[in-house]
C-alpha cells in the first residue's frame, strides 16, 4: 500500500515537497500511527499546527455537529464575531481580519501597513526571517533560496540584522517593521526583550507600524498566550495562523485602532476566511489554550524539555546549544552535522522531529505534551543522537 501511494503521489502531485518515508493513518493525543500500526511520538505537530494533538474533544465535538460550513463574508455569522471578540479581548487588538493561512495573514498585514502609510511604502524585515511563500510575504523572507527563483518580488523591502538594533534604519519612506518574536524557520531564535523594546521605541519615534509575525510562536506556544508578552511590548499588527484551527486552515490579522481607522470596505477580502465551521473550531481551541491551567502546564513541561536538551548539549560535542521558550525549542548542531541525519534517525526511534535553518533541530510538539511524554522523548532522542555520533566516529 505505501509503495502504491508513494508512486501515485509522484505521478499526480506537484513535486515541491521532500516527504518523509512514512504514511500516517491516524493519531491520538501526542501520537501518530503509521500504516503498519506503529506509534510515533509527535514532536512536530504538523509544523506547530496541531496545538491540541489528535482526536482532542475540543475539536472532535465541534466537528461531530458541524452546522454551517461556509456562507462567504457577504453575510454575518455568529462564530466569526465571537472568535473576533475573544481574540480582541485577550490581546492588544481592537479588530480582526480572518483569512486561511499564515502567509495570507502576512500578505494582508503588509497591505494594511501600506494603506495606513499612504505614500510610505517600504517595509523593514530581518535576517533569517520567514514570513511565507506568496509574493509579498516572500519579499520579507530572508532566505535567498526561497526568493531568487521568483524575483523580482514586490520591492520596497530592506533587511536588518535580527537582534541588532544598530542595524535597523527607519530613514526614508518606511511604513512598517515586520519581525518574529521567535524565529521558527530561521533556527528557533528568540528575540531579546531589549531588541523588541527598542524596535517599539524606534517605531513610535518615527511613526512606523510594528508588525509581529506570531504565526508559529503565538497562541500558547511559548507558555504565554502571545509571544510578544515576553518582550513586554505590544505590536500595531499581529499575524496568527498555525495553532488557531487545531489542524483546520485559518489565519488572522489582529490590528489596533489606528490601523483599523485606515481601512474601509473593499480594501481586502477572502472568500473562505473566517467561515462558520472553522471559527467554531478555532473558538474551542482558543478557549482550551486560554484556560486557567493550560499555559502553566506548557511552561512546566517546556522547562522539563529544556533540561533534556541541555543534557544533550553536555553529552555530545556536535550539539552546540538549546534555545527557545515554552514548547518551541531548537537544538543547534555543528555545521558539519546534517540536521536531516538526526531527523532521519528519529524516525527509526519512533519520534517525529523537524529541521530549521541550516543546522537546527526544531521541536514544536502539541501543547498537550506531558511530563511522561518528555521522559519517553529523552530516551528516543538519546538513541537518535548516539546513532548520529556513531556515524561521525
Amino acid at each position: 500500500m505505501f509503495r502504491e501511494i508513494r508512486e501515485a503521489e509522484k505521478q499526480f502531485v506537484v513535486q515541491t515537497y521532500k516527504r518523509a518515508p512514512v504514511l500516517w493513518e491516524r493519531g491520538h493525543g501526542v501520537w501518530l500511527v503509521d500504516l503498519e500500526g506503529r506509534e510515533y511520538l509527535d514532536m512536530a505537530a504538523g509544523i506547530a499546527v496541531n496545538s491540541l494533538g489528535y482526536e482532542h474533544p475540543a475539536i472532535t465535538e465541534v466537528l461531530a455537529k458541524p452546522g454551517l460550513i461556509h456562507t462567504s463574508n457577504l453575510y454575518y455569522t455568529r462564530p466569526q464575531v465571537e472568535l473576533a471578540r475573544a481574540l480582541c479581548e485577550n490581546s492588544f487588538a481592537s479588530k480582526v481580519f480572518f483569512c486561511n493561512s499564515g502567509t495570507e495573514a502576512n500578505e494582508g498585514a503588509l497591505k494594511f501597513a501600506r494603506k495606513w502609510g499612504k505614500d510610505r511604502r517600504q517595509i523593514v524585515a530581518f535576517s533569517d526571517s520567514f514570513h511565507g511563500r506568496t509574493m509579498g510575504a516572500l519579499a520579507c523572507t530572508a532566505n535567498p533560496r526561497y526568493r531568487q527563483p521568483f524575483e523580482p518580488l514586490i520591492g520596497g523591502v530592506r533587511f536588518a540584522t535580527y537582534n541588532d538594533l544598530d542595524s535597523v534604519n527607519l530613514d526614508g519612506e518606511v511604513a512598517a517593521v515586520i519581525v518574529e518574536p521567535i524565529q521558527g524557520e530561521g533556527g528557533v531564535r528568540p528575540a531579546d526583550p531589549a531588541f523588541l523594546q527598542g524596535l517599539r521605541r524606534m517605531c513610535e519615534a518615527r511613526d512606523v507600524l510594528l508588525i509581529f509575525d506570531e504565526v508559529q510562536c503565538g497562541l500558547g506556544r511559548t507558555g504565554q498566550l502571545w509571544g510578544y508578552q515576553h518582550g513586554g511590548v505590544e505590536p500595531d499588527i499581529m499575524t496568527l495562523a498555525k495553532p488557531l484551527g487545531g489542524g483546520l486552515p485559518i489565519g488572522a490579522i489582529l490590528i489596533n485602532e489606528k490601523v483599523a481607522n485606515a481601512l474601509e470596505a473593499g480594501d481586502h477580502g477572502s472568500t473562505f476566511g473566517g467561515g462558520p465551521l472553522v471559527t467554531r473550531v478555532a473558538q474551542s481551541v482558543f478557549d482550551t489554550i486560554n484556560g486557567p491551567d493550560f499555559l502553566k502546564q506548557v511552561l512546566e513541561v517546556g522547562e522539563q524539555l529544556h533540561q533534556v536538551l541541555r543534557r544533550a548539549v553536555a553529552r555530545h560535542q556536535f550539539v552546540l546549544e538549546a534555545r527557545g521558550r515554552g514548547l518551541m525549542w531548537g537544538l543547534v548542531l555543528d555545521d558539519k552535522v546534517p540536521v536531516a541525519d538526526l531527523v532521519e534517525a528519529g524516525y527509526k526511534q519512533k519520534v517525529v522531529m523537524l529541521s530549521s535553518g541550516r543546522n537546527t533541530l526544531r521541536l514544536v510538539p502539541p501543547l498537550i505534551l506531558k511530563a511522561k511524554h518528555v521522559e519517553i522523548f529523552e530516551k528516543r532522542l538519546t538513541a537518535a543522537l548516539e546513532e548520529v555520533a556513531l556515524a561521525l566516529a
